[in-house]
């Protein structure tokens, strides 16, 4: 009985797949499953350094906040803790920033997943090698970026 109700769902079409389908048309990738192999480990490797980086930031904020606790009133210049917060200021919109592009890069790995990856968002058409080596988050070509500006 298992068997046949496996059979009956794989037949099963999802409904929500074609209404997406229907939709928008998938579009393919340009690139082979080993050239998508090859940008994925590249991707993988700029989310792995990116999370170090963060990683890294916060040990930065961690150090900053036990040195500022140490500190009296007497011995602390007000302008030293001016620069301390401008400095843990800078730390946090790193952390954010570094946050945004892993959101990117887990885009991108999603786009590979799904087949779509190298496509212009902008145009449809596909973005050469050259510039997802560069910049293998980006969803748009140098075309459609250059005639946003």
């Amino acid at each position: 009985m298992a068997e046949k109700h496996e059979q009956e769902h794989n037949a099963t079409p999802n409904p929500e797949a074609s209404d997406q389908e229907a939709a928008e048309p998938v579009r393919r990738t340009p690139f082979t499953d080993e050239e998508l192999e090859y940008f994925r480990q590249l991707i993988l490797e700029k989310r792995r350094q990116a999370v170090e980086d963060i990683e890294r930031m916060k040990a930065q904020l961690e150090d900053a906040r036990e040195q500022g606790g140490t500190d009296t009133a007497y011995s602390f210049h007000m302008a030293d803790a001016g620069t301390d917060a401008m400095e843990r200021e800078k730390l946090f919109l790193m952390i954010a920033r570094q946050q945004k592009y892993i959101s990117h890069l887990d885009r991108a790995l999603e786009r590979i997943k799904n087949k779509t990856y190298g496509i212009c968002k902008v145009t449809g058409k596909p973005i050469p090698r050259e510039r997802l080596e560069a910049v293998p988050h980006t969803e748009v070509s140098i075309e459609a970026k250059l005639k946003k500006k």
